[in-house]
């Protein structure tokens, strides 16, 4: 029997038979069974997943309710690992094959690096003629490996520690489970005195945080980057694998092709392993404007999935009546929401004081998601505006600094409030300018337009993919 936990976000309400939790946001009234597995899952005690709870158990899982734990799963001897390198250290694939003791093998693909790679002991080195990226040396690697259920695909500046497979094979005990990704922590050390190092140690894009997750578009867990990941093999042949045309974000678009196939992908961050930082300020900001130029590419690929900024409506017009001197305004369009969702609650008990909870929040995330979008993707219109509106620097300046500062206080890094927000401002330019940058050269807007749709509506859940 499999055993569950509930996801961080979710509330219970009206003695027990509503749920209010996941990513995005669902609402769901349980009936006297459903109410006593969600018991027995709070309990800690397994579920067997019978004919009439497997419905039910597939709907809380793909919503992100509720959390899987298998007792077992295939093991370490069924995966073979895939390394796609490019002038990789010999040192640090020692290290990866090192970790990688009692897989089916470890394939290195030198993706035609300027010095040729020598022979790796315990590896097989494959040397592409041509460079092609990530995508098409780990497609490489996946062609070349013996026909394991598993491959795991892993970066060269990553480091893996003994048993990193360990917490992450039980999942594919889960039929559909077909890629589950570790947390990728940044590899400095307490004592580096470096600011970059100590940033990233709390704002790195590969690391996405301590709480475990369903993988969609549009939900907390959007994405896992491939630094580190385990797919199942099955699942990659049917969807035909990374799709080589993408040099970056090709691991962005293998997970959302997955999940729009109907299968599971998985972020599991009680397993850790670690990423070497760049270590100079240039070489950081290149690498963050990468990041955002493949926001373009993948924006057309997958039409809504990526917006950068994803809130209501309604709550996009009351921020932008407060931030054009209009607070009143402002006020009764949020008060107008709060009673909207309050009668699309009724029935369920307690229906408006957790309309208030909801909208309260919801407005409160919509306003930290458009000061994001300000200082990111749109950071030239904010500038511009800025430089003709005093009203414009001040919702500029409190855009840029205030998020910032609640980060910093709550994660407490070991910086100073001031650097802390200097890099955080630097690392939102530099994606939004790679973004700009994408969208300019794919001759698109999708990765600059916002999504003001997204308002709870009555039975609204989270989408589901296809079943299989």
């Amino acid at each position: 029997m499999t055993g569950f936990t509930l996801d961080s976000s979710v509330r219970r309400a009206g003695g027990g038979r509503v749920l209010i939790g996941g990513s995005p946001l669902i609402l769901l009234r349980l009936t006297a069974a459903g109410a006593a597995m969600i018991d027995q899952i709070e309990r800690g005690n397994p579920i067997s997943a019978g004919t009439k709870t497997a419905a039910l158990l597939d709907r809380l899982l793909d919503a992100g309710v509720i959390h899987p734990h298998h007792p077992t799963g295939p093991l370490p001897a069924d995966v073979t690992v895939v390394v796609p390198a490019y002038q990789a250290p010999p040192d640090a694939l020692r290290a990866i094959v090192t970790s990688c003791e009692g897989t089916a093998g470890v394939i290195i693909v030198d993706d035609a690096s300027p010095r040729p790679l020598g022979p790796i002991a315990g590896a097989t080195v494959i040397r592409r003629d041509a460079n092609g990226g990530p995508g098409v040396a780990r497609m490489t690697g996946l062609e070349h490996a013996p026909r394991t259920t598993l491959v795991a695909f892993v970066d060269t500046d990553v480091v893996l520690d003994d048993g990193w497979l360990d917490r992450l094979l039980p999942h594919f005990a889960d039929p559909r489970a077909a890629l589950v990704a570790p947390r990728v922590a940044s590899a400095g050390e307490e004592t580096d005195a470096s600011r970059l190092a100590r940033y990233e140690r709390t704002r790195s894009p590969l690391d996405l945080g301590p709480a475990a997750g369903r993988v969609r578009a549009g939900t907390r867990v959007s994405y896992v980057p491939a630094a580190a990941i385990v797919c199942r093999r099955a699942a990659l042949d049917e969807i035909g694998g990374f799709d080589p045309s993408l040099r970056f974000g090709e691991d962005v678009d293998l997970v959302w092709r997955l999940d729009e196939a109907g299968w599971r992908v998985r972020y599991e961050p009680a397993a850790v392993v670690h990423h070497r930082p760049r270590r100079t300020l240039g070489g950081w900001m290149r690498q963050r404007e990468s990041y955002g130029g493949s926001a373009a590419a993948l924006a057309e690929r997958h039409p809504g999935a990526l917006a950068p900024v994803r809130v209501s409506g309604w709550s996009a017009a009351s921020w932008a009546a407060v931030v054009g001197g209009w607070p009143i305004i402002g006020g009764a369009v949020a008060a107008a929401t709060t009673a909207l969702l309050a009668r699309k609650l009724r029935g369920v008990p307690d229906g408006p004081r957790l309309a208030l909870r909801l909208a309260g929040l919801g407005h409160l995330y919509a306003g930290r998601s458009l000061a994001s979008g300000l200082t990111r993707e749109w950071w030239p219109l904010t500038v511009g505006a800025a430089v003709l509106s005093k009203r414009a620097r001040r919702a500029a300046l409190l855009a840029a600094v205030v998020p910032a500062l609640l980060d910093w206080r709550a994660d407490r890094p070991a910086l100073d409030p001031a650097t802390y927000t200097a890099l955080r401002l630097l690392d939102d330019v530099a994606y939004g300018t790679g973004v700009i940058a994408g969208s300019v050269q794919t001759r698109t807007v999708a990765a600059l337009r916002p999504d003001f749709r997204s308002w709870p509506r009555s039975g609204a859940r989270s989408p589901r993919p296809v079943a299989r």
